[in-house]
């Protein structure tokens, strides 16, 4: 894909037991998973790695606006949207982004 269309940015840290559930939650909604990996010590970044994430490593400075602003400095969709690993959107936010996306090309 030349240029996503939505970039999915997370911020994380030591949530591989959230990350499974999340993945599928947000199945068919990104053309690109942009993670800020904080630190973590689990499988976390294996995980977003397997996903098809870009992770970048970004050391906690107890600042969510700077590891916000450093995944979007990575994401290149025209819509960015920020999710945290306990977040799930249901069917029909999916579909309503994913409409709203559609309908601006």
């Amino acid at each position: 894909m030349e240029h996503p269309r939505l970039s999915l940015c997370m911020i994380v840290k030591n949530e591989a037991a959230m990350l499974p559930a999340f993945f599928e939650s947000v199945d068919g909604l990104w053309d690109e998973l942009v993670v800020v990996d904080t630190g973590s010590e689990d499988e976390t970044v294996r995980l977003c790695e397997e996903a098809g994430a870009t992770v970048t490593h970004f050391a906690w400075i107890d600042d969510f606006s700077a590891a916000r602003n450093a995944g979007l400095e990575l994401a290149r969709g025209e819509w960015v949207l920020f999710l945290d690993a306990d977040e799930r959107p249901s069917p029909e936010v999916r579909a309503q982004i994913r409409d709203v996306i559609q309908a601006r090309e």
